[in-house]
């Protein structure tokens, strides 16, 4: 079951999960829960994966996310105030452009900034940007965050990106993650925007394991 917060690909699918009988939907946890343990490695260290907060934090919260997705841009705010707020918090990124064309240049971006070491600026940027993302808008929020655009549009052709994105939608689909924004924490598996008060409880959680 997921909750109506979550951006979708593909409509037909969040509307056949409230059909689904609860048996069907305890197995796809019971799956989602063993392939979290299973490719643990992979959610939180995977190099690929920009990493912000507190590189050595004693609990990792990690975020799949899509920059046009409306719910992501809600959470945004509350998980800036937690990163700011909880200096023990290691965040990992998990870019998964799902809503189409435009999602995945502004993905492919974010990441290529990676390479001029402003990935957390294009971010942030990419994430208070209203209305639609197009390359052409891409590259000048990413001018106006501090990149060199002409390099950045040449970097996001490069062949690791088409590997990180990916390897980031078929972890989601292992995961069961069939919607942004959705979080990992612990041994938790969390759709949709959650507020600040529900992110820390699931950290404090966490940390108590």
């Amino acid at each position: 079951m997921f909750r109506a917060s979550n951006c979708f690909a593909r409509v037909a699918c969040c509307i056949a999960s409230f059909f689904l009988p609860l048996a069907s939907a305890s197995s796809a946890s019971d799956k989602a829960a063993q392939a979290l343990s299973a490719r643990r490695r992979e959610v939180l260290e995977d190099p690929e994966s920009p990493v912000g907060g507190n590189p050595k934090g004693d609990v990792s919260l990690v975020e799949f996310f899509d920059y046009r997705c409306p719910y992501c841009k809600q959470v945004e705010p509350a998980l800036e105030a937690l990163l700011g707020q909880d200096k023990q918090l290691r965040f990992v990124y998990k870019e998964l452009p799902v809503l189409g064309a435009d999602s995945i240049t502004a993905s492919r971006a974010a990441l290529a900034a990676r390479k001029q070491g402003k990935y957390d600026a294009l971010h942030r940027a990419l994430m208070g940007t209203k209305g639609q993302l197009d390359e052409p808008t891409v590259l000048k929020v990413a001018q106006s965050a501090g990149l060199d655009s002409d390099r950045l549009k040449r970097d996001m052709a490069a062949p690791e990106i088409d590997r990180a994105l990916k390897a980031n939608a078929a972890l989601a689909e292992a995961l069961d993650i069939r919607g942004t924004p959705a979080f990992v924490v612990g041994d938790e598996i969390v759709p949709g925007a959650i507020d600040l008060g529900t992110l820390k409880a699931l950290i404090a959680a966490a940390r108590q394991k």
